[in-house]
């Protein structure tokens, strides 16, 4: 029988000699493959764009100077303020109310009273012109920015250089507080090693002193690319990056555009929209056995009850957001008409995102976190450069385009990223569900406290918390 068998035995010994080695050879083809694919990450599309007036798209070349550019104001800019301030009509608030139909009115009157006889414009002007302010034309429009560079640089410490990027209602002066703390962290407390950055920090296209966009779709992978522009023009091969707000759309696209360039992202806000399967399953299972999904006790903490924190108090945050991803130039006539009208709108923002509870007080909390002299210089910012219209014109191009803003989401990000995850931001984004866009996190820091305007509220919490992870990256 084991004769028999012997001639069977045989043909199989023989398949085998083919097929084993044909298998192996495809199984490792197929290896190799997936790991020379994974090798080839994809990028976003740089592209190029024109966002002048069509009459000068053709006349010659780009003025690609730096020039040097100064704030100034005049007796009758601020005697139209005046007027337009004496001319407020009043409206009284209902009973009881404190934030929760918007900016309590009888408040409103105090800081418009404070606004017309304390605030003084000229010594804000001052201010603001202490860093050094800088125009430089790209793709068509004038880019504002300022370039501030540490005076002095202890031996052995090298200068890095970093971008920082506002949103709305927020601007480059949102940054006023942490600029010092980053160019010199010995002298203000915050002694991490040889950690010493110049800042770079400009105004998005269409908000202050960068002049608005003349055509259709300008969104934040344009404002990503003319941003690489400026640093390249400013003669840096890599930096580093920051933002919240739209400057986290902004810079994640930076990241994602070239990444060669990006030596580290760090981020105040994540992006993370759309919803999938795998999330829906988390959500549900994460309120009872959050160790399950991968969330840690204070991802608990900040995302639960769900209904409450990531739907009603996102609905409740977010009708301004519809009316600018619609129909931005009608609601903006008369914010750029109305000083009061512009104050209340974009001061009842510092209010509620920057503590939720603070809509159940009549002062909105605003002067616990901020000074009106700060507040007022962020609105005027606005004001004098009439760009609240189109400000508001960055939700159309972005959400026309992309109206759940993960369009990109497809492309990962991996530079070495940073995430500060504030308790009071609007939503609370897990470590875990980053990961699916940022894929190389190598620092995940759950603020004590602060909210929205991170930078603008909790300067040396932000500021540490940057250099911590710039630190690391560097030993990397």
């Amino acid at each position: 029988q084991a004769i028999l068998c012997l001639p069977r035995s045989f043909e199989y010994s023989e398949k085998n000699a083919v097929l084993v080695p044909a298998a192996a050879l495809g199984v490792g083809g197929m290896l190799l493959y997936w790991l020379r694919s994974g090798r080839r990450r994809e990028t976003l599309d740089m592209g190029d764009g024109w966002w002048g007036p069509s009459e000068k798209r053709f006349k010659g070349k780009e003025d690609a100077t730096i020039r040097p550019f100064k704030i100034e104001t005049s007796d009758k800019e601020i005697e139209d303020l005046h007027r337009r301030l004496d001319q407020f009509r009043f409206t009284p608030h209902v009973e009881g109310a404190a934030f929760q139909y918007g900016f309590n009115s009888t408040y409103l009157r105090k800081v418009v009273d404070y606004w017309r006889n304390q605030f003084d414009w000229r010594k804000q002007v001052e201010e603001l012109n202490k860093y050094p302010h800088f125009h430089t034309t790209i793709e068509g429009i004038n880019i504002h920015f300022i370039h501030v560079k540490p005076s002095y640089v202890p031996h052995g410490q090298a200068v890095r250089p970093l971008l920082l990027v506002h949103g709305w209602p927020g601007s480059f002066y949102e940054f006023y507080k942490i600029i010092p703390l980053l160019m010199e962290p010995a002298k203000h407390g915050l002694n991490e090693g040889d950690v010493v950055f110049e800042v770079i920090c400009p105004s998005i296209p269409g908000y202050g002193f960068s002049e608005a966009p003349h055509q259709k779709e300008f969104d934040s992978v344009a404002t990503a690319r003319i941003f690489h522009k400026l640093m390249s023009r400013l003669g840096f091969r890599e930096y580093y990056i920051q933002g919240g707000d739209w400057g986290s759309r902004i810079t994640t696209n930076m990241a994602q555009m070239l990444p060669q360039s990006v030596k580290g992202l760090h981020l105040n806000l994540v992006f993370i929209a759309g919803q999938s399967l795998r999330r829906m399953i988390c959500t549900m299972l994460g309120a009872y056995v959050p160790w399950l999904v991968g969330f840690t006790r204070e991802d608990a903490r900040r995302f639960y009850p769900f209904m409450q924190k990531n739907v009603y108090d996102v609905l409740q945050e977010s009708g301004y957001l519809h009316i600018q991803a619609t129909k931005p130039d009608t609601a903006g006539c008369g914010l750029n008409d109305s000083p009061v009208g512009l104050a209340a709108y974009i001061l009842e923002k510092f209010s509620t995102w920057t503590d939720k509870s603070f809509r159940e007080r009549g002062d909105g909390g605003l002067e616990s976190k901020y000074s009106l002299d700060e507040l007022l210089t962020n609105v005027m910012i606005y004001w004098v450069t009439s760009s609240i219209v189109s400000s508001m014109r960055y939700y159309k191009e972005n959400f026309a385009k992309d109206p759940d803003l993960c369009a990109h989401n497809r492309i990962g990000v991996y530079v070495p990223t940073g995430i500060a995850a504030f308790p009071q931001e609007i939503v609370h984004i897990p470590r875990v569900w980053a990961k699916d866009v940022y894929k190389n996190i190598v620092s995940y820091t759950y603020m004590q406290r602060g909210g929205h305007f991170a930078a603008f509220e909790e300067p040396k919490l932000l500021a540490q918390d940057i250099i911590q992870f710039v630190q690391k990256v560097e030993q990397l």
